[in-house]
């Protein structure tokens, strides 16, 4: 089981980055667009943490882990099976892969494939 993304929605993106970047010694790119300009920084074990400004008015700041998965039109099956709700469907971000999110206990959770 492994986080490929983590996905930090926040009001001051830059707050968050620099707070991140102070404890733990790492640095945040500039913003990329296919991830919803979010602000991302790569991990020794590759993965990586995305911060980003809400994308709507009603989105609401959150924490977001997208689990690295070998095959997401499975894994949304057995967790649509577990009764989660999936909240977006299996969409191919160009060279970064298929992602999906779904809910589950009220929390957010994704799953990523590359």
């Amino acid at each position: 089981m492994k986080i490929h993304y983590l996905e930090i929605v926040a009001l001051d993106v830059d707050k968050v980055c620099a707070a991140y970047e102070a404890a733990h010694n790492v640095r945040f790119d500039d913003t990329d667009e296919l991830l919803g300009g979010a602000r991302t920084c790569s991990l020794k074990d590759g993965s990586i943490v995305g911060v980003r400004r809400p994308l709507r008015e009603s989105e609401e700041p959150v924490v977001r882990p997208y689990w690295l998965v070998e095959d997401i039109e499975k894994a949304i099956s057995l967790i649509k099976a577990q009764g989660a709700k999936i909240a977006v469907p299996p969409l191919e971000i160009p060279g970064k892969g298929i992602f999906a999110i779904y809910i589950n206990g009220a929390v957010d959770h994704g799953f990523w494939q590359v």
